[in-house]
């Protein structure tokens, strides 16, 4: 008898899929058995630049190389001083492969890292791989399909209904105890929600619900929610879209769902070398700007059949900065990049601050470039501004192009002034998202927190800026006890 090919099983289970011939929960049920052995925790915590030759992949040399120790350290040191009214938990995910192999920097399995910060002390820092099925199997995507408990679970963290969750591309999220980091479990919502969750679910600060949504390689191929402040999820429905496009962000307004359904298309064919080759770098999804590129605009709470579609020219957004409502018209902050995923880009295409002007009554969108020389990504504002018009947002400085992301410092832009501010650390010097976390009333009181990574040391500290004066740098550095790679976004747990 001849022995069984799994990887041919995943093949044919990836085109069933694309044709929509089988449910993905029964691909789900069918490929529950696959698994692997798993690996054992003892690889080098620190990785030299470079290391691993020509042949490794950018997103596993330096810092972007995995850590595997699981590591708790308690009184950390502090250089300055950390201000008194932060009192909770930072909280950032990351991509961190635990076989020291992964098909790209998106696909690793997810690893939390923490840092609980109490009366002016770094009470303690720990890092916890997120236990997902795909984690516990030991075998990555390569014996699933993913959707459902088959996520990674790599890309966020979040803080609501009293729950820290992290979420990743595809997939439900997992719950996390803000406690140690442990994993809890699946988070399904009281097996409300059937589709795959955002990495990027927005909470209305006036209701305090939370909006999101998941896209699917079959139909349905994108599904909103919305979730009570108490953890239900109360409402979800299908919006109607033609095909599979990847969608990591959107936006709301106090009225309104603002989705981008831009063309980075589902690929069978690369999606079947992802599995075969994982370091082939191949991506299930490809550019393709024949497909269009449009804005969404539905009712907030819905009803999706509600929504209005505006054509846009061809690009890919990863991430808003904000959205706000002034009349008809809806003002979109966006970080754009001319393309995604095209042949021969390492990573993406030209990267520029836009604001999308949409005239809901002329169905006409103004693109205007805000900052095409210097821009930023991985943008973050205050939380109680989400949704409407805010002054002050906070992006990360982006080095170069053309490679591997290379991340500076920080960038604060006053939209009312126009001025724009920065913190810019020596060229070996690295930071990732910055969280703004609020403190008193004004809009930029409150501290900008994130991990910093130095070449030269090869190690990471959690850096503190006083978001009302970011040229100062750092009122205070929380020492590791070893280095953060870089890795996505984060979130705060309010003690």
């Amino acid at each position: 008898m001849p022995v069984p090919d799994p990887t041919r099983r995943q093949v044919v289970r990836w085109s069933a899929l694309a044709a929509g011939s089988i449910p993905l929960g029964a691909l789900l049920a069918a490929c529950g058995a696959d698994g692997g052995s798993r690996a054992g925790g003892t690889a080098a915590t620190t990785r030299p630049r470079g290391a691993g030759g020509a042949a490794t992949p950018w997103w596993l040399q330096g810092n972007f190389a995995p850590v595997h120790q699981e590591t708790e350290a308690t009184d950390l040191r502090v250089v300055g001083a950390l201000p008194p009214e932060l009192h909770g938990l930072y909280v950032r995910n990351g991509s961190n492969p635990q076989h020291d192999d992964s098909a790209h920097w998106f696909f690793g399995d997810g690893m939390v890292h923490g840092v609980r910060l109490e009366n002016g002390r770094a009470r303690w820092y720990r890092n916890r791989y997120v236990h997902t099925a795909l984690y516990d199997a030991g075998a990555g995507f390569g014996a699933r399909v993913p959707g459902g408990t088959a996520t990674q679970s790599n890309v966020s963290a979040f803080w609501h209904g009293g729950a820290l969750l992290t979420s990743g591309e595809v997939g439900f999220p997992y719950r996390l105890s803000p406690d140690d980091l442990s994993t809890v479990g699946i988070h399904d919502f009281g097996g409300v929600l059937k589709s795959a969750f955002t990495a990027h679910p927005k909470i209305d600060p006036a209701t305090g619900r939370l909006h999101s949504f998941g896209y699917g390689f079959t139909p349905p191929y994108l599904t909103y929610h919305v979730t009570e402040p108490d953890g239900r999820m109360v409402h979800t429905e299908v919006v109607d879209i033609p095909r599979s496009t990847m969608m990591h962000d959107f936006a709301i307004t106090d009225r309104d769902v603002v989705f981008w359904d831009l063309p980075v298309i589902f690929d069978l064919q690369a999606a079947t070398k992802w599995i075969q080759e994982p370091r082939s770098g191949a991506f299930p999804y490809r550019w393709d700007p024949s497909a269009g590129a449009r804005i969404g605009v539905m009712p907030l709470g819905g009803r999706a059949s509600a929504i209005a579609w505006h054509d846009i020219d061809p690009c890919f957004v990863f991430h808003g900065v904000n959205a706000h409502r002034d009349g008809e018209q809806i003002i979109l902050d966006v970080c754009r990049l001319s393309s995604m995923f095209a042949p021969g880009e390492a990573f993406g295409g030209d990267l520029s601050e836009r604001r999308w002007t949409v005239d809901t009554v002329s169905g006409t969108v103004t693109d205007e470039v805000v900052e095409a020389d210097r821009p930023g990504e991985l943008p973050n504002r205050d939380p109680r501004h989400v949704g409407r018009r805010n002054r002050y947002d906070y992006l990360v400085e982006v080095r170069g192009g053309g490679g591997a992301p290379d991340f500076g410092g920080v960038i604060k832009r006053d939209h009312r002034t126009g001025r724009r501010t920065r913190w810019s650390p020596p060229e070996p010097v690295h930071s990732g998202e910055w969280l703004f976390v609020p403190t008193a009333s004004d809009e930029d009181a409150g501290y900008l927190l994130t991990f910093v990574y130095d070449d030269r040391t090869e190690r990471s500290h959690l850096a503190v800026l006083d978001a009302t004066d970011v040229t100062r740098g750092p009122v205070a550095r929380v020492e590791l006890p070893q280095r953060v790679p870089y890795g996505f976004h984060g979130t705060w747990v309010p003690a």
